[in-house]
């Protein structure tokens, strides 16, 4: 059995298109749109009800006019903040997302999603993935999905509710650590999503000999990213993927492969 034939574009919006919009909200997945992205990464966490919302941190502080720790929050509380302003005026009163608002609307856009599990510490990868897996299979078809995370319990959990031609799953690294073909094939991943400045050149060439996607985050420089692409790096995931496209339209009108 194969994986679900998911064609993976050459940039993915980071948190949306989080360089131009508050990061992991809905007005940041429609600027990613707007922007001519077709895929977006997201982050997914559980609140104090158990409501799943798109968030990155394990507090609000950074990302809201609120203070203290998400899991303490519930769904009711969570919608009094406002998560836009720190970002800018334009953007004041923006909500959280929940989960359920974030699927509607990619479906709407006809976009694809690479949603990563955020474990934050002290949090249940187990109930996470059980609350929220289900709800993301029945919305989005799996060409249009891969669920990722650093959390080797979660991405198994996950392969549990799925085989992997229903489900494609990448496993997040920092610095890939040296046993990272055992824990991709224990879950049978799809795609591998390295830190792109720590990952080694004879690695990528094993990924790919593999037939893993590589999936490299956070790539906002393309200059200093170019490189890389001979590597058989498969998308960068960028908060810049307008930055992004222009340099990689200049270079192919140059002649020069992207």
């Amino acid at each position: 059995m194969t994986h679900p034939a998911i064609s993976v574009p050459t940039l993915i919006a980071h948190r949306g298109y989080s360089a131009a919009a508050p990061e992991n909200t809905l007005a940041a997945l429609r600027a990613a749109h707007q922007a001519g992205a077709t895929w977006v990464e997201l982050d997914v966490q559980l609140l104090k009800d158990d409501t799943p919302v798109i968030w990155h941190d394990g507090d609000v502080s950074r990302c809201s006019d609120g203070r203290g720790e998400l899991a303490n929050l519930t769904w009711q509380q969570a919608q009094q903040l406002d998560v836009g302003s720190w970002f800018g005026d334009r953007f004041a009163g923006e909500k959280m997302a929940s989960l359920e608002a974030m699927l509607a609307l990619l479906n709407e856009l006809e976009m694809g999603v690479n949603l990563e599990i955020k474990v934050n510490k002290g949090r249940d990868p187990i109930r996470l993935v059980d609350v929220v897996l289900p709800a993301v299979l029945a919305a989005l078809p799996p060409e249009r999905l891969v669920i990722s995370s650093f959390d080797s319990v979660a991405l198994a959990h996950c392969r549990q509710h799925a085989p992997k031609e229903a489900l494609a799953l990448g496993a997040l690294f920092g610095s890939v650590p040296k046993n990272w073909r055992e824990q991709c094939e224990a879950v049978e991943a799809f795609s591998i999503h390295p830190h792109w400045p720590r990952l080694k050149q004879t690695q990528a060439a094993a990924m790919c000999r593999d037939g893993y996607q590589i999936l490299c985050y956070t790539a906002n420089d393309p200059s200093a990213f170019d490189s890389r692409w001979a590597w058989g790096i498969a998308s960068a995931i960028t908060d810049e993927p307008a930055a992004f496209k222009r340099y990689l339209d200049n270079r192919q009108r140059a002649g020069q492969p992207a």
